[in-house]
This record gives C-alpha cells, structure tokens and sequence, in this order.
C-alpha cells in the first residue's frame, strides 16, 4: 500500500482543481470541523462554544504557549470541565502512560483527529493511526477543541462513542520570520524548537520546522527522545485554497516499571527498572529459573546453581523489576487538502491523507531465557501500519439553512508480530541497546496481518430561525475487519463487521437575547471492532472468538447520548453549564490475566450496559490589568449495569474503572506588556482499577505554574523575546498517575500502576510566540 500514497495524495489534488467537481456529488467529500473551530478562537484562551447545540470548547495557541515548550497539547485542555489527562512524566508525552478519558469513557472510546486526518484511537498499541504528539510539534498547533459528549457528524473516526478532540494546526503566517526556543530542566531535559515561515510569496506560504527533546527519566535509568519534522504548505488557487502538510516523527522512550500498590508501599515511589544494573537483573533471572526448577522436582539440577534460590534483597517476586523496557515509533504523516466555492451557496473540499508507522515495545523478560544461555531475552511487540484515505464534503448554504453531505474511505494494512531476541550470556551488561529497532530474532510467537477496510457518511443540516436553531442528521458506517496470521500460536484469526448505517444526532439551540442560550443534544454512536493481537476480538482465543460469536455476544459497542446545557456571556465573564445522561451497550472488556509482560490472550467479555450520568460548569472571568481566571468542575457517575457472564464476582452498581466521581480545576493568568504567567490547580478523586471496586488509588491536587518576562511591542526584532520558568507538581505530591497501565483486573491488587512525576523545574528562552 506504501507504493501508492504518492500517487493517492497526488491524485486528491488533480481532482481538487478539476472543473467536474460541482457534478460529483457522488463522491461523497467531507470536512472536519477543525478549520472553523480555529477561526472564531481570536484571543481568547478558553471558548465555550457559543453557537453550538452541543457542548464544546476551544483552547487556543495563546494557552499551549504557556505550557513548557513539547509539553502534550492534552495536558492544556486538563482544564475543561470532564477532561480526566494522566502522564507519569512532566511532559504529558509518555505515551505508555498518556491517558484521556471523558464522561467515563476512556481514551479508546473517543475520536481524535488533525486537521480532519484521523488519528485511531490513540493507544499505545494503536492500529489505525498515532499518538499526537508524534502527529504534530506542539508550537505548531493552533487549536484543541473538545467535544464532551459527541463530535460533529462528520468527524473522521470509528471510536468516538463518548466525545472526540480536534487538533488544528497553525496556517503558516503572512509575514517571514524566524521562531525557536530552547527549554532546560529537571533530570536533565532540554529541548529545542525553531520554525521558519516563508511569508507571503504571492500567493503561496509556508513553514518548516524542527524540534528535538531528550528528557531524562526521573526515576530509574533512561530518556524519552524524539525528533520531529513539520513542514506545511498554503497556496490560494483563485476563490479556493490548497493546503498539505508532511510531518516526521522518530520517538524512542525508556518505559517506567509499572507497579502494583502493595510495591509502592515496599518498595517506595523511587523504585524502577534495574537498568543499568544488568548484574542484579541477571542474578534475578536466575534464581526465578532455579526456583521453577525446583518447583517441578526437589532434586532437580539447577540450571544456574551459583546464583542460589534467593532473590537479593529487596526483591522478592520476578515481577518487582526487570532490566528494561522502551517502545521506539517511526511515523511519516502527510495530508493534501482542496476547498473551492462552486456556486454563490456551494463549497466543495476534498482531501488525501497517508500514514506509515514502524513501531516496537520492548520488554526484557526473565520469563523467556535466550539459546546463548542468558537467563533473559528481549520481547518485542511489533507493529506496522500502512494506511490511505480521502474525505470530501458538499456544502450548501442559504440565507436560513446549512445542508451539508460528505463521507470517509480509508484502507489500512496493519501488521503485528511477537517476536524475541536474544542476549549475550555475559555479565558484563546488556548486549541490545534498547532505544533502536532490534533485528535478527530467535523466535516468532506470532504474526498476523490486519486489513481494515472503512467507509463512512454523513448528512447534516443546520436551520436557523431566529432565536431558535435546529440541527440535525445522521451517518453510516461499515468497517470490515480481516486477521491473516503468518504465526499463529493461540489468538483468534477471522473476520469480523461492525454496521450501522443511521446513527441520528439532533440538537437545538435558543437565544436568550445576545448573552445567554440554552442547548440540547441527542447522539447514538457506535464504536467499530479492532483489528489487532493485543486487544479487541482477535485479542482473545479461538475458543473464546468463536464463542462470542456464535452466541451473539460479540456486537460493536454502542452509546446513547442525551445533553443539555447553556452558556452565558456577561461582560468580563463567560461560562457555560451542561448536564448528561448516557446509555452505553455492549461495553467489551478485556480481562488480563498473569502480569502484563507474559502477555497472555485476554478474557473477553461483553459486560453489557453503562449508565453515566453528570453535570458539568465551567467558566473565565477576565479580571481586568492583564488577569483573568478559569475554573470547572465536573461531577460524573459511571456504573456497570449487568453482571459479567463467566466471572464469579459481581459488578452490578461498581463504578467503571479509571472514573473519578469529582475533577475540579482552577487556573489564573496574567498577560502584561513585559511579565506573564500562570498558576493552575487540578483535583480528581478517587478511581477505581479493578471492576469489583476491592482497590482504588486516592484522590490528588496538583499545581503547576510558569511566569516569564518578554521584550514588548516595537523592538524590531527583538520583539518576542522572552525567558520563562516553569514548574510542574509545585508542592512535589507524591500520587499514582495512570491507572490500567497493564489492564484491569477483576478483583485484587495488579502491576498497573504508574507514579506520577515529581516536582520539576525549567527554563525557555524562546522567541517569536
């Protein structure tokens, strides 16, 4: 399929400017809503949606700027009501332990797109798309909307069962100039970034940009490092306007151990992977093999009888650390977007978009000893994804109504593999570097190739009627999932549909004069399959796949969204309040068994209905001389209905896991001609891991806070400059962050735990924002 992106990006184009475009209808072209989200920001940091009939809000580039530099985009919108963002690092860009949940559903369970490009799901493991903070450099976004409940009809995604986020990149700015900043911290960390925008070159503009960041891990041994590519392109082409972008991602990352809370309490938040340590590592390994040796037989010979059968102290379990563990990505995303006026009331817009991933995740396991008579082995998790698309949209206005009617095609080849590699048998240290790519293995587990066929489309009409707008459509969608195994072992192959081709979503909005309105909203959605060996269906056994099926368990997720709400703008304040009701069907779960890194199939189970329900208040106050405040807080139920068929423990009434009841934030902000900065505080309460409620993590506040100088207005090029500090977890609270690291569980404590960072400092020299 990678062959061909050229020639599907190329072709995107030549059809964008062909004259036929007003007669094909047929093609059925779609928009994002990302561009028009972008335009009505202006300055302010936070917007609440006014206009829209269901809730939604905006933060802007003024807000991530005031992040430190490479800071993840999702770490700015922790601020909006609903929004539950965890990271074990400072950053936010950790991806094994980034995590975003709304309303209760977690992050698998959104929509996430870029500039209309779809980017999956956004897990770690992800088979359809990437995490976006390899899909864009922070600095060069301009937008981050999130829809708490339901994202616009014609948003490009599979998995937005209970809310999307839309990132929109900056358009490259008119004038030529030069941005770059460099950013040194805590353990270690510097970053540095620049762009350069062309300016206005008759018509056409554009920027590229570069950004590299190496951040030493707090704990334990490591970095997460990555360099990034952006390049962007805007061309006028009469009435209409061509845009493509082609971004570069290569992203290496030492992974934290993951822990359980019983480790925490023994081992303390200071405890990590043994690298580089690779002599105890091995000792470990060794006595874990001459224990299972004796296990079986009490006069067995052992297999490494100078190491004894007594771990050092303090370990006490093969799982309390391993050597190492990392996940190394590559990614090339590119997009090519057309939008013309046909008529007077016709706008037509089409776009191509590829996407190339090679991925490992990395695991040095004492579980699988290598032929050269290692006691451990490196296991990798290899991944590879290929896919294609287009979007198109018709859009048809008049003076009173919106008619819009668009669709989605993608074509995704996906491959993943289990695979192990040797080690030297020596005591002088790890033969594999564990920030590249490994080659050469001893053995396949398995190895199968996914092909991910979806078509989607959308109607949607907007009638305004004076104080009253209406709105209201529906789309469809198919997805077809193929599992080809090269290696089978014991997970499910097959295929498998996820189709539904009406899923309505109404709403109406009411003004009330030019300061207030109300909103309702009703959405049905429904989350496609995943093609993958590592979750969804082909996740578990044949057995257990076929069981599934042939009892008619296996059906697509499903949710039910009602929402009201209003807004209110009042002189220095605006807010916005909501209130939801959500019916969720067929939720699948997938229960682990064993600890994470022997990566047993999981025990799939369609655990029926989720009921959530909560409200939602949020608003800023600017305060006037440079200041203004924001504030939300969100209280959310989330509850199992129905009994897991098969498992013993009942989980009827259990809160759903990682579903904090309370998440509060506050924030204040001061933009003056010299100094600026800003202190913000965020609360959550208490969250489940395991379905039966037995163990939760506690409740935290957290407070981060920058403040800088800058060279003001009419200083040439001077203008722009500026020195900042910032500091994460101000008051250095000790907390969990990630929770389900490694899964949930039914019942009992588990290794899916993940500390959260420290108190950090840095400080950015920038210029040009």
């Amino acid at each position: 399929m990678r062959h061909s992106a050229v020639a599907l990006l190329a072709s995107a184009a030549t059809l964008s400017l062909a004259p036929s475009l007003a007669a094909a209808q047929d093609m059925a072209p779609a928009a994002a809503d990302a561009a028009v989200d972008a335009e009505n920001v202006g300055d302010d940091i936070v917007v609440y949606g006014f206009g829209e009939t269901r809730q939604v809000q905006t933060v802007s580039d003024s807000d991530i700027a005031l992040l430190t530099p490479g800071t993840s985009p999702l770490k700015a919108i922790a601020k909006l009501p609903g929004v539950n963002f965890q990271s074990a690092d400072a950053f936010g860009a950790y991806e094994w332990s980034t995590r975003i949940s709304l309303r209760g559903f977690n992050q698998n369970q959104l929509g996430f797109t870029l500039d209309g490009v779809p980017l999956g799901d956004m897990s770690y493991g992800n088979h359809n798309g990437l995490h976006i903070s390899r899909a864009i450099i922070s600095e060069n976004l301009g937008t981050v909307t999130v829809s708490q409940g339901a994202g616009n009809l014609a948003t490009a995604s599979t998995s937005n069962l209970g809310g999307t986020l839309v990132f929109a990149s900056r358009d490259p700015s008119n004038d030529t100039d030069i941005v770059a900043s460099g950013t040194y911290g805590s353990d270690d960390t510097y970053r540095i970034f620049t762009r350069l925008d062309s300016g206005d070159l008759g018509g056409v503009r554009g920027y590229l940009s570069y950004a590299y960041l190496n951040a030493g891990k707090w704990r334990g041994d490591g970095e997460q490092r990555q360099h990034q590519v952006n390049a962007k392109v805007v061309a006028d082409v009469g009435d209409g306007k061509i845009s493509a972008f082609l971004n570069y991602s290569d992203r290496a990352e030492n992974d934290y151990q993951d822990m359980s809370a019983e480790m925490i309490r023994r081992l303390g938040n200071r405890w990590d992977n043994f690298a580089p340590d690779w002599q105890t590592a091995y000792r470990v390994a060794a006595v874990a093999a001459n224990q299972a040796a004796r296990a079986g037989s009490a006069t067995a010979t052992l297999p490494y009888p100078t190491f004894g059968l007594t771990f050092p102290a303090p370990v006490q379990t093969l799982d309390d650390a391993y050597y190492d563990a990392a996940g190394v990505r590559r990614d090339w995303l590119g997009g090519v977007t057309f939008e013309t006026p046909i008529t007077d009331n016709v706008r037509a817009k089409l776009q191509g978009y590829y996407h190339n991933n090679k991925g490992q995740g990395l695991w040095w396991t004492p579980y699988v000893a290598s032929p050269t008579g290692a006691p451990i082995s490196v296991r990798t998790t290899e991944y590879g994804i290929d896919r294609m698309g287009a979007i198109g949209s018709i859009t048809w206005e008049t003076d009173m109504n919106r008619l819009e009617i668009g669709g989605w095609y993608e074509g995704n080849d996906f491959r993943q593999a289990r695979r192990f590699y040797a080690l030297d048998n020596t005591q002088a240290g790890s033969s594999r570097n564990s920030l590249k790519f490994q080659e050469n293995p001893f053995f396949t587990q398995w190895d199968f190739e996914f092909t991910t066929e979806t078509a989607q489309y959308y109607v949607m009409d907007t009638l305004e009627l004076g104080q009253l707008t209406l709105s209201g459509g529906w789309k469809g969608v198919r997805v077809i999932n193929r599992s080809s195994p090269r290696v089978r072992a014991t997970l499910a192959a097959g295929t498998i549909e996820s189709k539904d081709w009406f899923l309505p979503q109404v709403g109406a909005l009411y003004k009330l004069g030019d300061t207030a309105e109300l909103f309702a909203n009703y959405t049905q959605n429904m989350r496609a399959f995943v093609s993958s060996a590592t979750s969804g269906p082909f996740a578990t056994t044949q057995a257990g796949f076929d069981a599934l099926s042939t009892t008619s368990r296996l059906k697509p997720e499903t949710s039910k969204t009602y929402e009201i709400g209003g807004r209110l703008r009042a002189g220095a304040f605006q807010g916005s309040v909501a209130a939801y009701f959500v019916d969720f069907n067929n939720r699948l779960l997938g229960i682990t068994t064993g600890a994470g890194i022997v990566g047993n199939p999981v025990i799939l189970q369609n655990v029926g209905k989720v009921r959530s329900q909560g409200a939602e208040v949020s608003g800023t106050y600017s305060i006037g001389s440079g200041f203004s405040a924001t504030a939300s807080y969100a209280y959310n139920d989330s509850t199992y209905r129905n009994n897991v068929p098969g498992v013993s423990a009942a989980i009827r009434g259990k809160t759903v896991v990682d579903s904090p009841k309370h998440i509060a934030s506050g924030e204040l902000a001061y933009s003056g001609d010299i100094v600026f900065g800003r202190i913000g505080a965020n609360y959550m309460s208490k969250r489940y891991y395991t379905y039966t409620n037995d163990q939760s993590v506690g409740g935290r506040v957290l407070v981060d806070a920058t403040i800088g100088v800058k060279v003001p207005e009419g200083n040439g090029f001077l203008t722009g400059f500026a020195i900042e500090a910032s500091a994460t977890n101000l008051f250095d609270n000790d907390y969990v962050s990630t929770i389900g690291s490694n899964g949930f569980g039914n019942s009992g404590d588990n290794q899916t735990l993940l500390i959260g960072a420290p108190q950090q400092f840095f400080v950015t020299v920038r210029r040009g924002f």
